[in-house]
């Protein structure tokens, strides 16, 4: 059988020294990698990781630079595929870590063998994790594979388009016939096209043997505007949220790390941890409800000011039809367009 060629596609943004470890393990990988396709936002920042660090850059590896205010998750990450020409392509983050040398071989063996269509890793806590962090991490990626489709709808729930970027592969052919990534959203460009997916009838694998090292140390105000985020984007994608609403799954966690805490006697980290939770579900009804807020306090709440502002220019220019003015309107342009097929 002819092998599958394999790209992996990594947005970054001020990427730090562990980024240059990460191309390192990519190269080492033993299904071997085709290309890394690089899409950076604002050029300073990388030319500040290659001059601080002798960091060169091999011939399988290319770099976009992009600025801050061309960036978005869907929108970036459809013009990286763009650049690939490979059978599967791997969307990763610039701060995911793989354990070993067979994540990539791991990852793709569900799609290779014909058992699943896409496919996304297993995040594991860094060894600095917290204790919450470090259960949470094990529960929304648990040491068990399965395959998800259509018919997991009713009983998991939301976690059937649980899906993420941070590591997870895709079969491009099917990848351009499901349309791809939705070209401008906020937040949660991977579970969108996971829902598209299944809806259409594919099949995801959760790879528990392909691991990745991935957590954060979130305060709780970057809690709070991250949930914010997660809410706007549920709310301008009721097509997908509003039938498998979140809030069960969220109260499903905080009741298991409640009874993880009692166990392991961690009872001072509840307190704390029931502040973080507040922070979150206030972030995130604020993000639902976001259009009846002012302007300016969703500017506040937001990790990405400029989706807004680029969001307002959409709206502002949506109306203007390119070709009037010109002796022709769009309508006629493709009512020409059409004759002549």
């Amino acid at each position: 059988m002819e092998q599958k060629t394999v790209d992996v596609i990594i947005p970054t943004y001020k990427p730090k020294a562990e980024f240059i470890k990460l191309i390192e393990k990519l190269e080492k990988q033993s299904y071997p990698i085709h290309k890394i396709i690089i899409m950076n936002t604002e050029e300073k920042y990388f030319s500040g990781l290659q001059y601080g660090h002798q960091f060169e850059l091999d011939h399988n590896v290319s770099v976009t630079h992009i600025s801050k205010m061309e960036f978005d998750h869907g929108h970036t990450r459809r013009e990286a595929v763009k650049k690939s020409e490979a059978d599967i392509f791997i969307c990763m983050t610039d701060d995911a870590m793989p354990k070993n040398t067979r994540l990539i071989e791991n990852l793709i063996a569900p799609i290779l063998e014909d058992k699943a269509d896409f496919s996304y890793a297993r995040q594991l806590p860094r060894e600095n994790a917290g204790v919450i962090e470090g259960f949470t991490r094990n529960f929304n990626y648990p040491k068990e594979s399965r395959i998800k489709s259509i018919g997991d709808l009713n009983a998991m729930g939301i976690k059937t388009y649980f899906f993420s970027n941070v590591c997870a592969a895709y079969t491009r052919e099917i990848y351009d016939k499901l349309g791809g990534f939705v070209d401008y959203t906020l937040f949660n460009e991977d579970m969108l096209f996971a829902a598209k997916a299944i809806q259409g009838g594919y099949r995801i694998a959760y790879v528990a043997e392909a691991e990745v090292i991935h957590s954060h140390h979130y305060t709780n105000i970057q809690q709070f505007h991250r949930n914010f985020d997660i809410g706007v984007s549920q709310a301008e994608h009721p097509e997908v949220f509003e039938s498998v609403p979140s809030t069960k799954e969220g109260k499903k966690l905080v009741k298991k790390t409640l009874q993880y805490l009692r166990v392991k006697k961690k009872f001072f980290k509840i307190p704390g941890f029931l502040v973080t939770c507040g922070y979150k579900f206030v972030g995130y009804k604020f993000g639902k409800n976001y259009e009846k807020l002012p302007e300016k306090w969703v500017m506040k709440f937001t990790t990405n000011r400029e989706y807004w502002l680029k969001k307002n220019i959409r709206n502002a220019t949506s109306s203007i039809d390119p070709y009037s003015g010109y002796g022709i309107s769009s309508k006629e342009r493709e009512n020409r367009i059409n004759k002549k097929k």
